[in-house]
């Protein structure tokens, strides 16, 4: 396997009943890029993230994160393993703050006992200082500083989704999986948390899969996209071959071109 390949996913398959979710998916993510899966509701983009994050397991094909094969483990596991995500809906713990939703995605990262954490010494304190120094870096980062002991239900939707966003990258991953981080969002909003994903590519490096209904903000960010429709890939490109692709254009885009 070629070692600039992050992410394989080996003709994956996945059905509900009846309903085929995945119908021999592959596609190859290179490290260091971010990589877009667009399709109409339904295509199959979010079935793909949740197998790959280990929260489906498909009933065919493989899926490799650095060579390895990943397929059918445990979510957690996964994310030992380097991968974190996002998700469509937030899920944040509403009366807790900014800083405590974040420390507690570091949970991976504490290895202190519960009795040493009675006594709140030696191991325990140690891990509790770097643990929120990283948290601390990471609400620099998205430029959260000011609200990070706001309460998180009492804040706007788009801070909640750059939380959402910040408590997956506390979790220091290799592959970052966002499932439409911009949805719901004004133009504002979203052009934060574009910044705040271009951020990510370039100054921490990180492998990033894309999921994402807003076209311009997909051309804009991603080096390539798989183009996904009832469960199957139609296109994989660049964002110049994927915008005058005519399957796209039939299948997903209509019959106007994306601008």
């Amino acid at each position: 396997m070629d070692d600039d390949v992050i992410l394989r996913l080996d003709s994956m398959g996945l059905a509900f009943g009846g309903v085929l979710a995945l119908d021999g998916l592959s596609c190859e993510v290179r490290r260091g890029d971010i990589f877009g899966i667009i399709g109409p509701n339904g295509a199959g983009k979010t079935s793909a993230v949740n197998c790959i994050s280990g929260f489906y397991r498909p009933q065919r094909g493989e899926v490799y994160l650095e060579g390895r094969r990943i397929t059918g483990l445990r979510p957690d596991r996964i994310a030992r393993l380097g991968v974190s995500r996002t998700f469509q809906n937030i899920h944040l713990y509403a009366g807790m703050t900014v800083i405590d939703n974040l420390m507690a995605a570091r949970h991976l990262y504490f290895k202190a006992t519960w009795l040493e954490g009675l006594v709140y010494y030696g191991r325990t304190h140690r891990e509790e200082v770097q643990n929120r120094r990283r948290v601390e870096e990471t609400i620099d980062f998205l430029g959260l500083a000011r609200w990070r002991k706001a309460v998180v239900g009492a804040l706007p939707y788009g801070l909640r989704k750059r939380i959402d966003l910040g408590r997956a990258l506390v979790q220091e991953p290799r592959l970052l999986l966002l499932d439409e981080p911009m949805a719901g969002m004004n133009v504002e909003e979203k052009e934060d948390m574009a910044r705040s994903i271009q951020d990510v590519k370039e100054e921490k490096r990180i492998t990033t899969v894309l999921i994402e209904h807003d076209m311009e903000v997909v051309m804009d960010l991603t080096d390539r996209i798989a183009v996904l429709d009832f469960g199957r890939k139609i296109a994989e490109g660049t964002p110049a071959e994927i915008k005058d692709n005519p399957a796209v254009v039939q299948a997903y885009l209509g019959d106007e071109t994306v601008t």
